[in-house]
C-alpha cells in the first residue's frame, strides 16, 4: 500500500469518528473556517456529528438547475480545470500533461465505446475541500456500466498534476458507461484522490472504493435509469469527476479555469 492510501484510510478513520460535542463543534467550525466553506445552503457546523458528515452534508433546499433536456448540467460544485476536444483519444490533464483516455476507461470497456469518443469532447470537474461534496446525474441517462479501478491516491490538485503526468490514470477510479434517452454514449470518470475515504454510488452499494480490494470488478445492467440532477453518490473530501462525450454529441458551453455549481448548464446536445 502506498503512503497517500494509508494516509487517507488514516484521515478516513478519523473524520468518521464522532467525538463529544463540544470537541466536533470546534472540529468543525475549523475546517468551516480554515477552508473558507460557504453554509448557505446548509445546516450550521455544529448540525453535524462528524467530519465526515460535514463533507458529505446535503442541500438544505433543492437547488435550482436547467430543465431543458437537450442540455447537459454540472454533475457537482467545482473548478473546470480542463475542457474541450479530445485530440483522437487524449484528454489534457492540465495544460501541458495530456493522457491517453482509453487507459482511463481501462480494459473492461469495449473497443467499440472507446472508438467512439475519439476525436469528441471532455470536461474535467475539480472538488476542492470546500465545495459541495455529493454528485447528481447530468441529464436524463441510463448507467450501462460501472467498473471500479483500484489503484493509489495522490492528491488531485492543479500542483500535483503538474508533477505527475499520468496521475489520473495513476489513481483509484469508477468508469461509469452512460447513454441519454437517444442511446448517445458518454462517460463519467470519478478519480479518487488524497484523504478520499469513499467514492459512494446510489445505485448499486456493491461499489466499495478505498478498500483492500486490489482487482477490478465490474458490473452491467439494463434496468438503472436516472433521472436529471438525481442524486447520483458522494465524494468523502475533494476530488476529481471527468467526463467524455462521443464525437458530435454536444456542444460544451462550461468555460475553462471557472467556477461552476450543480445545476449550471455545461454542455448543448447537438443530436
Amino acid at each position: 500500500m502506498v503512503i497517500t492510501s494509508l494516509i487517507s484510510r488514516l484521515f478516513g478513520k478519523f473524520a468518521s469518528t464522532e467525538f463529544p460535542v463540544f470537541f466536533q463543534n470546534i472540529i468543525n467550525q475549523s475546517y468551516v473556517s480554515m477552508m473558507k466553506v460557504d453554509m448557505n445552503e446548509f445546516q450550521k457546523p455544529s448540525f453535524y456529528k462528524s467530519l465526515n458528515a460535514l463533507f458529505t452534508r446535503e442541500l438544505k433546499i433543492k437547488r435550482e438547475f436547467d430543465k431543458n433536456s437537450e442540455n447537459f448540467i454540472s454533475p457537482c460544485d467545482s473548478f473546470i480545470t480542463s475542457c474541450g476536444l479530445l485530440r483522437e483519444t487524449k484528454a489534457l490533464q492540465v495544460k501541458g500533461f495530456s493522457y491517453e483516455v482509453s487507459e482511463l476507461l481501462g480494459a473492461n470497456i469495449q473497443k467499440s465505446k472507446k472508438e467512439k469518443i475519439k476525436d469528441g469532447k471532455y470536461i474535467n470537474f475539480y472538488l476542492s475541500p470546500k465545495d459541495y461534496h455529493r454528485y447528481h446525474t447530468p441529464i436524463d441517462m441510463w448507467v450501462k456500466k460501472a467498473v471500479h479501478i483500484p489503484g493509489k491516491l495522490y492528491s488531485v490538485n492543479t500542483k500535483w498534476l503538474e508533477k505527475i503526468p499520468n496521475l489520473f490514470i495513476e489513481n483509484e477510479r469508477v468508469v461509469l458507461e452512460c447513454e441519454d434517452t437517444k442511446g448517445n454514449l458518454f462517460f463519467m470518470v470519478f478519480v479518487g484522490a488524497l484523504n478520499v475515504g469513499r467514492m459512494s454510488f446510489v445505485f448499486d452499494e456493491r461499489i466499495q472504493t478505498n478498500s483492500d480490494k486490489r482487482y477490478v470488478t465490474y458490473y452491467e445492467y439494463s434496468d438503472k435509469f436516472l433521472k436529471k440532477a438525481q442524486e447520483l453518490g458522494k465524494f468523502e473530501m475533494g476530488s476529481t469527476i471527468v467526463m467524455f462525450f462521443e464525437k458530435d454529441f454536444v456542444d460544451i458551453v462550461a468555460k475553462e479555469n471557472k467556477s461552476i455549481r450543480f445545476g449550471d448548464t455545461i454542455a448543448i446536445c447537438q443530436k
